[in-house]
């Protein structure tokens, strides 16, 4: 079959002048539901996936661009214990919820601390005769899909010139792939901003996942935004995605027009597809000094300069990542129904005042700075069963999960990490408590975009109680729904996975679903999985800030999942699972240093 990928670029341009059609539109949704439905795991039956894994050909978990200038940055003392000019470096965890520090300049040491405290390796890991690196965003499987590029002006000790760079987290260091125009930063962009694209290799995911894999590369997005504005907030910098650019522009501002075009299969194949390691442009984050005045971003001529990027010389050739790989097509199918077109947006760009997040039980907090909680986090194997927490620390822990901040009714994304998305909350939570003190066990729901409040309730089981819990904030729109120990249960929709229910409570991420795709565009498909990961990047950190542990669970049965909470049809969706308790940690496995790691090429 021949790449879709050629005619996706004459359709996003043209996009501009001539909206698309509604009959492709609606293509382009039915697309993505066709994939969501299809890659549903179910009790009888789970999504297509590799029958084993298949360890010769794992994917390199390091993208190196071969020949490609090396900039090392720097590196940062993990603990605050003693000088005052770390504690500068590296504020108190909570802090970060009532207010940003003032903005830092752009330097080499605060672009080292960024990707130091967000993206880079947290540890190495051995046991017996395996090493294997962890990082400070986390991944499913520990895969890693996700590539960073750096685009920004001059920065002594780095370049002389505004630049295009690809992070590479082994090393720590930036690879220089292009030198692009002086004057492309004054002109678009206030001082002291610059951008950070992500992309994704969908392979490295489907070589474990088949199928999902698409879905999971989606969380790790979601979870690198996160990671990104949680660091940028500790140098005092604001985040937003800008979103009004296509796919195209994404591709060619990160050089990733080097991938030769892909040739979708018909159906799923294995064999030597080197093309397949291709990275897809999936968003944008600009970074900017907190507490900005409005300004312009000029969506149409910033493409047309960007489309000049073409033209500019790329260094470095991505390196192979495996030697013969399995095409699972409709991965790829969707990806490119699901590319956002170029939206030529009038007026301001959207700079909203900083909201800090309510406060009802801020000793629940242990006294570590945030880049002890950024790189100290871990995704817990498994759960204790034993660990309880108290009431008001499960209070605390969903205030951070709201978008809006105190005072606010929930909707718009005001507050940190939520702040970077350009949507209001699409996400939701549907909470199994286990072990809280104060809280009976049983069914609750967190309501994150309260305009959604009415018909949840009216899509839901009548039998719900939708009553406030007992001592719960006035300001978190948490309810309860039905009371019973639904431990067995959790277990049980999370593909039988014991962690779902040993946890002190554990959660599926409801997503408003189809009328959102309908609404807005197929585009939007991947960007619910994208807020799914940002609700989880603090789940994870607020987990280890209190003390404990949290996972990702990207297996779950979806369609009982909605059975339980009486949910039909597709206008809500099941998303990502999530556990928070006390982790088991095993004592075979032992733990190195991020820098310098083992001399090994993972």
């Amino acid at each position: 079959m021949a790449s879709s990928s050629s005619s996706s670029s004459s359709s996003a341009s043209s996009s501009v002048k001539n909206p698309t059609n509604v009959e492709e539109i609606q293509e382009k949704i039915a697309q993505a539901l066709t994939y969501h439905h299809q890659t549903k795991h179910g009790f009888t039956n789970y999504a297509r996936g590799p029958r084993g894994l298949d360890w010769a050909n794992q994917p390199n978990p390091f993208r190196r661009y071969i020949s490609a200038p090396l900039l090392p940055l720097l590196h940062f003392p993990t603990d605050n214990k003693s000088t005052v000019a770390v504690t500068d470096d590296a504020p108190l965890y909570s802090s970060l919820f009532l207010s940003l520090p003032p903005p830092k300049p752009i330097t080499q040491s605060t672009i080292s601390q960024l990707f130091y405290d967000s993206l880079a390796l947290s540890a190495w890991k051995t046991t017996g005769f395996s090493t294997w690196s962890l990082r400070v965003n986390p991944s499913s499987g520990n895969l890693h899909p996700t590539e960073a590029y750096l685009i920004a002006p001059a920065i002594e000790s780095l370049s002389d010139s505004p630049f295009v760079a690809h992070y590479a987290p082994k090393e720590h260091s930036l690879e220089l792939r292009a030198t692009i125009p002086s004057g492309f930063f004054p002109k678009f962009f206030p001082d002291n901003s610059f951008l950070i694209g992500i992309s994704s290799i969908f392979w490295r995911e489907a070589w474990k996942y088949g199928e999902r894999a698409f879905r999971y590369c989606n969380h790790d997005v979601g979870h690198a935004i996160g990671a990104i504005a949680m660091a940028a907030a500790t140098l005092g910098w604001d985040v937003k995605l800008l979103d009004g650019f296509g796919c195209n522009d994404l591709e060619k501002l990160m050089g990733l027009q080097i991938f030769p075009d892909f040739e979708i299969p018909s159906r799923p194949i294995k064999g030597k597809f080197p093309d397949i390691e291709f990275e897809h442009p999936d968003c944008l984050i600009l970074v900017f000094p907190n507490g900005s005045n409005q300004f312009d971003v000029d969506y149409k001529e910033l493409s047309s300069v960007i489309n000049g990027f073409s033209n500019l010389e790329w260094k470095g050739r991505p390196n192979s990542l495996s030697k013969e790989h399995i095409c699972w097509d409709i991965i790829y199918r969707t990806a490119e129904a699901v590319k956002k077109p170029l939206t030529i947006q009038k007026g301001e760009f959207p700079v909203d005042q900083f909201k800090s997040s309510g406060i009802c039980s801020e000793n629940s907090y242990k006294e570590l700075t945030i880049r002890e909680v950024v790189r100290k986090r871990r995704s817990a194997v498994d759960m204790d069963g034993v660990t309880v927490m108290e009431r008001e620390t499960f209070y605390q822990i969903l205030l951070h999960c709201l978008p809006s901040g105190k005072g606010e009714k929930h909707r718009r994304p005001l507050a940190l990490p939520f702040r970077v998305l350009s949507w209001d909350a699409e996400v939701h939570a549907a909470l199994f408590v286990h072990r809280v003190i104060g809280l009976p066990k049983g069914l609750y729901f967190l309501v994150r975009n309260e305009d959604h409040l009415e018909e949840l309730k009216k899509a839901t089981r009548s039998e719900f109680k939708w009553k406030k819990p007992e001592g719960c904030p006035d300001d978190l729109p948490l309810y309860e729904l039905a009371t019973s120990d639904c431990q067995k249960l959790a277990k049980q929709l999370s593909c039988h996975q014991d962690i779902a229910s040993d946890g002190c409570f554990s959660l599926g991420m409801v997503a408003h679903f189809e009328l959102t795709l309908s609404e807005k565009g197929a585009w939007m498909y991947p960007r619910l999985f994208w807020e799914t990961g940002i609700l989880g990047q603090v789940l994870y950190l607020e987990a280890h800030a209190v003390g404990i542990s949290a996972t990702g669970i990207g297996c779950f049965f979806d369609d009982p999942v909605h059975e339980l909470l009486g949910l039909k049809g597709s206008k809500f969706q099941s998303l990502y699972h999530f556990t928070v308790g006390g982790p088991v940690l095993d004592e075979r496995i032992m733990s190195l240093p991020a820098y310098p790691g083992p001399s090994l090429d993972a």
